[in-house]
Order: C-alpha cells, then structure tokens, then sequence
C-alpha cells in the first residue's frame, strides 16, 4: 500500500487538472453565446470576441452576484491584473449570473477597476456552455434549491471540493499565496467592512496582520465578504433564476485566434483557481522568427 501512495497522488493530481471538453476549447463553446455588457453598451457574442484575440484574453465564468466564488474571482482578478497584464493579457471579461444591475453592483462593492468587462447573464446560460458544474442534483426540480446549496456548503456532493479550501483557509496551505488575500481585506476594511484582521496606516497602507503567525487570511476575508457582501446585499444580488444558486462557475485564457492556453472549473464552494498556477501556465514565449 505504501508504495502505492505516490502513485495515487500522482493520480489525484492529473485527476485535478482535467476539465470537460467544452471548457477545454472555450471559444467553440462559447461562439454563439450573445451576453448583455453590464455598461449599457450593447451585447457581444463572447465566442466570437475570443477569436479575435491578438495577445491573450482572460475570460470569467462567474457565479451569481451574491455567492462566494464570484467574489473570490473578482477580489483575485483586481489583485492580479497588472501581473496578468505583463503575461500578456490585454483582455478580461469577467461573467456574473445576474442581471447588468447585479454585475455592476457586486463590481463596485469589490472594486473592480474599469479595465474588466462586465457581462450579465441572468440565466447562468454561458457558464453551461463552457461546461460549469451545475451543482448537487441539478435535474431534481423536486428539491428546494437551497438544500442543495446547503448539501454542497457541508462538503457532500457531488461536487466534492468544498471542504479542501474551506480547510486551508483556516488551518493553511504550505503553497498557498496571501498577497491577494491581505489585499482583499484591505479593500474591505478601506470600505468600512469587517472582521478587521489588518492593522492600516493613516495612508491606507498596510503595516501589519493580526494572522502573521495563523494562517486565518482567506477564513477572514470569506467571513466578510459573507456578512457585508453577500448577505447585506442579498436582496439585491440574488439570483432570479434557482439554477444560478447552485451553479459552479470557471474561467479561460486564451492566445491569438482564440486558442486555449488555460482552462478551469469550479468544483466546489470557495475552489476558484490559483492564479499563481494560472499565470505559469499562460507563460508561451513568443515565436522566433527565422
């Protein structure tokens, strides 16, 4: 059994990294998929956006506005744009399953610079397209939608990654980042949110954490985007359609012409990609010309 070990985590690993095929090529399964652009301007065929990429653009698969990991995707993606701008990325379209109104909102709570283009998609259908999970017993209209988040929440599935992460933020991870995580919470605290695990400057900068020496940082930052994100916006960020309530969400990278560089989904609550991993992975040097 011992030395069978290594080969079953090796095993696990590859398991991880496997996508559906339709999020394996997102342009083919996102063409056709016409979203309304949060600012008012018109709508885009995503698809067809993907293919005219020249460098690289960074498509988001959100959640609805009120769910944790459409607000772990836009806390990451605002820390990491100017990195994802030296990789490369000139692009970012950034998916909530809401209504233009509930995008805008939950980017504004979060502070999401103008750079990234919000698209609305109240029905979660984009997300489907690219081969999002949909969650704990999707085809049961029988059971009440918020059983089955609740089922997803305690760590049952399928899906089954919830737990990993939600462990990790409160006992830590010996690869994990906490860069974009303290930048989360000053973001929350600058706008009056808590818990206030950060000590500030009269300048907003930050000169210390209260978890130095405990690895609590994502536990805290869940904690307030739940208590004054997600649940003092309920109301206004809830989706109107149940299948979104459940609905995992994910994200691309994709090179000139559309091709796919990077592909992710979600496979539990809180399970939103390293972007660390990210990055490494959209790393192509460029061609050489002879």
């Amino acid at each position: 059994m011992l030395r069978r070990a290594p080969l079953l985590l090796l095993a696990a690993r590859a398991a991880a990294l496997v996508v559906p095929m339709k999020a394996a090529n997102p342009t083919k399964s996102l063409t056709g998929q016409w979203l309304e652009r949060a600012n008012g301007a018109g709508s885009i065929d995503v698809g067809a956006i993907l293919q005219t990429t020249q460098s690289k653009t960074l498509v988001v698969l959100g959640t609805h506005a009120a769910d944790f990991n459409a607000c772990e995707y836009m806390q990451k993606v605002r820390f990491y744009l100017p990195r994802l701008a030296e990789a490369g990325v000139d692009r970012y379209l950034f998916v909530v399953n809401g209504d233009a109104r509930q995008a805008s909102k939950l980017a504004e709570l979060l502070d999401l610079p103008d750079d990234v283009e919000l698209l609305a998609d109240p029905t979660g259908a984009a997300g489907r397209r690219f081969g999002c999970d949909r969650g704990f017993r999707p085809d049961d209209a029988e059971l009440n939608p918020y059983v089955k988040l609740t089922v997803v929440g305690l760590g049952f599935g399928p899906p089954w990654q919830t737990l990993p992460p939600v462990l990790a933020g409160y006992f830590g991870s010996p690869n994990g980042k906490r860069d974009w995580i303290e930048a989360a919470m000053r973001q929350n605290e600058l706008a009056g949110r808590t818990p206030a695990a950060l000590t500030l400057g009269a300048d907003g900068a930050v000169l210390g954490n209260k978890f130095d020496d405990l690895p609590l940082d994502s536990a805290s930052s869940d904690r307030s985007n739940l208590k004054d994100v997600q649940l003092a916006h309920y109301d206004e960020l809830k989706p109107a359609d149940d299948r979104c309530l459940t609905q995992l969400g994910g994200c691309a990278v994709v090179g000139p012409g559309g091709a796919p560089l990077y592909s992710w989904v979600d496979r539990g609550l809180c399970d939103v990609p390293d972007f660390e991993a990210l990055l490494e992975a959209i790393d192509v040097p460029p061609e050489v010309s002879v």
